[in-house]
């Protein structure tokens, strides 16, 4: 019987009309054949399988990059970054409005949350500073493309207090690709951790209770992920003496990752930049050097996590804008 199905396989494969060869088709053939006690659709697929002559392909599953590939010494775990979100629209019963801003590190899963009645940059300049005075400082920081991170868009060359803060304290910011999963993967998993667990357990009468219910999820997480956040790289010390001046020089690096368009080219800094012809809907490590007045693109491929090449360099020179 299973030399009888290879064979009748063999048969459809080259004669079919309608080019099928799998269980189905071959039982119908037997079928016709009139053939005792016939196997089931299930049996002569065993056979096929047991056989090798299955046509399928089974998907391939390669391994994920490790977190942070996007930047080589991060990758490494030689550096630290914080990333930072802000959740939004939250309505305690009788109309107050709250906004949280969340961040999570992502090698050491250091945790934070702000609850507020909102958030511009000047409000997201201040928590910052708090953080990372009471825990120290990343060489990396993270956001998305809001503007209360980046700077308004309309503007070319427009610089934001969240970056201005970064680069005077010396951690690069990065901003992750508009409209990409995977990035922000860590403060998204504690955002929805934290409603979980903070906003829909309760009922709230004030920011006070969101803020002492946050604050003691915040303690307790960070206990438990204790024995994480010593492993993780080392985070320096916040100056003493600094003073925040957003009229100082733009020193130090900004980092943008971005998705070519169809033409090669990606659009930041309210500016478009062509990379490479060749290098279409592809992501890219865009490093915008200040001290050098260079803007370098970099190739990723989260199949080839280390393969970094430089694709483009582009001369530079950033405007002193006051801000």
């Amino acid at each position: 019987m299973e030399r009888l199905v290879l064979t009748i396989r063999r048969q459809l494969k080259q004669h079919s009309v309608l080019g099928e060869c799998g269980a189905e088709a071959i039982h119908r053939a037997l079928l016709d054949r009139d053939i005792e006690e016939l196997p089931s659709i299930r049996t002569i697929g065993r056979i096929l399988a047991r056989s090798g002559a299955l046509d399928g392909r089974r998907r391939l599953r390669r391994a994920a990059p490790p977190p942070g590939w996007y930047l080589p010494d991060l990758a490494d775990t030689e550096a630290e970054l914080d990333s930072f979100d802000i959740i939004e629209d939250l309505v305690i019963k009788g109309g107050l409005h709250v906004d949280v801003l969340t961040g999570i590190s992502l090698h050491g899963a250091l945790p934070a949350a702000w609850p507020k009645a909102g958030f511009t940059a000047k409000i997201a300049v201040e928590c910052l500073i708090s953080h990372w005075r009471e825990f120290g400082l990343p060489t990396y920081a993270q956001f998305d493309n809001d503007t209360r991170f980046q700077g308004p868009h309309q503007h070319p060359d427009a610089i934001g207090r969240v970056i201005r803060l970064c680069l005077s304290l010396g951690v690069t910011p990065v901003f992750a690709p508009p409209r990409e999963t995977g990035f922000q993967a860590a403060i998204e998993n504690f955002n929805g951790r934290w409603q979980v667990v903070v906003w829909s357990r309760f009922r709230h009468r004030s920011r006070a209770d969101v803020r002492r219910r946050s604050d003691a999820y915040l303690a307790a997480r960070r206990v438990r992920a204790s024995a994480r956040i010593e492993a993780a790289p080392p985070r320096r010390p916040f100056p003493k003496r600094w003073r925040l001046n957003l009229q100082a020089p733009l020193q130090g690096c900004i980092i943008f990752l971005r998705r070519t368009d169809a033409s090669g080219g990606v659009s930041l800094l309210a500016r478009y930049f062509h990379v490479d012809r060749l290098w279409v809907h592809r992501l890219v490590r865009v490093e915008v050097d200040l001290d050098a007045d260079v803007i370098r693109f970099y190739a990723l491929r989260r199949r080839e996590p280390k393969w970094q090449p430089v694709l483009e360099e582009v001369k530079y020179k950033r405007p002193q804008q006051r801000l």
